[in-house]
């Protein structure tokens, strides 16, 4: 039984990106794609790993000493870091996350990593572990190299697991701020966030980082939340990255809807059962199965019933004997466990002896 509020069904979102993703933060489910998986050039999105690693590897109160290599980055956004100057890392991070400045993630590398190369190394170590297959990093900024890159859909894992992390899900909604030096101590530089969308353009948004070079165009990782609902769009060399995202977060809000594939209790199949008083069980939901998805798909929607081999008797009410996973182009939206709706007993044990001759 299929039941979902009435909606007026849209096409898909209009994204000028080459490749794009949206995707639900709490789920993961992907709601829209385009070249998800096409390797392209992530600019500055790649300090949402800078950062990460940062976070999870370095202590924040760390005092970090500028070193001459973070203080010769010139190019692109930057605080203007001067050898020998001390900044502590929290400062650092909040730079490169809110303005984007390249100068402070080659300081935290060299920080954290003990040298930029080994930083390096525990960015690309981290997004194997995460499963980003399709990435691969070469420095901490996002400077155009052949051998640095990313996709989509890697990026929208990411995003979705950095969110996790309490400190980057503050910076990245953080609209306006300061970082100071601890020396020269009188030191500051007021930031602004580069992701035009925190400024009241669009409704619930909260993060996340914009990026932009020659190569990549311009590029958007942004998240978005109402009604109890967060949503990641991702927008890799955009024509009009703001807008792509959204017209991807009005598909995910206003469109995807949910809908109750089982009711709790409600019959779903059968299995034989051996040696009972009957010979078949029937299966139904042991909960209520709520998923969401475009009304349009509907149709394209697989309920495929996995059994476990056929009981034999006895069979307890509520045992369970299978699950039922719905499945949209191959993509798994959620699953129940299928349960005996009532108790098998056993036959006697003179009856079963009669079924072998």
């Amino acid at each position: 039984m299929l039941i979902f509020p009435v909606a007026v069904s849209a096409a898909p979102p209009r994204v000028t990106a080459d490749s794009a993703i949206l995707v639900d933060v709490e789920s993961g489910q992907v709601y829209f794609a385009k070249n998800q998986a096409r390797r392209s050039d992530p600019a500055s999105l790649t300090k949402v790993m800078t950062a990460v690693v940062a976070l999870e590897n370095g202590n924040q109160d760390d005092i970090v000493t500028v070193g001459s290599l973070a203080a010769s980055v010139s190019m692109g956004s930057i605080i203007d870091l001067r050898k020998g100057e001390k900044i502590t890392l929290g400062e650092l991070v909040k730079a490169a996350l809110v303005t984007s400045a390249n100068d402070s993630t080659v300081a935290i590398a060299e920080h954290v990593g003990g040298g930029h190369d080994r930083f390096i190394k525990m960015m690309n170590y981290k997004a194997k572990a995460l499963g980003l297959f399709g990435t691969r990093f070469v420095n901490t900024n996002g400077y155009h190299d052949p051998n640095h890159y990313t996709t989509a859909a890697d990026l929208a894992v990411l995003t979705r697991y950095a969110l996790g992390i309490p400190r980057f899900n503050e910076l990245v909604q953080t609209r306006e701020t300061t970082v100071q030096w601890v020396d020269p101590p009188q030191r500051e530089e007021k930031l602004r966030n580069s992701n035009r969308l925190l400024f009241g353009v669009y409704e619930g948004v909260d993060g996340v980082k914009t990026g932009t070079t020659p190569m990549a165009g311009n590029c958007l990782i942004a998240s978005a939340s109402r009604e109890g609902r967060r949503l990641i769009a991702v927008a890799l060399h955009s024509d009009d990255r703001y807008r792509d995202c959204i017209n991807m977060f009005d598909y995910g809000f206003n469109v995807v809807q949910p809908v109750v594939v089982f009711n709790q209790g409600e019959a779903a199949a059968g299995t034989p059962v051996s040696g009972g008083k009957s010979p078949a069980v029937n299966l139904c939901a042991a909960e209520t199965l709520e998923i969401r998805l475009d009304p349009a798909d509907l149709p394209q929607l697989e309920k495929k019933i996995v059994l476990q081999a056929a009981p034999a008797a006895p069979v307890r009410q509520g045992q369970k004997l299978g699950e039922c996973v719905c499945l949209l182009r191959g993509q798994e939206l959620g699953r129940v466990s299928l349960v005996a709706e009532s108790a098998v007993p056993r036959r006697s044990w003179h009856k079963r002896l009669l079924d072998k001759f």
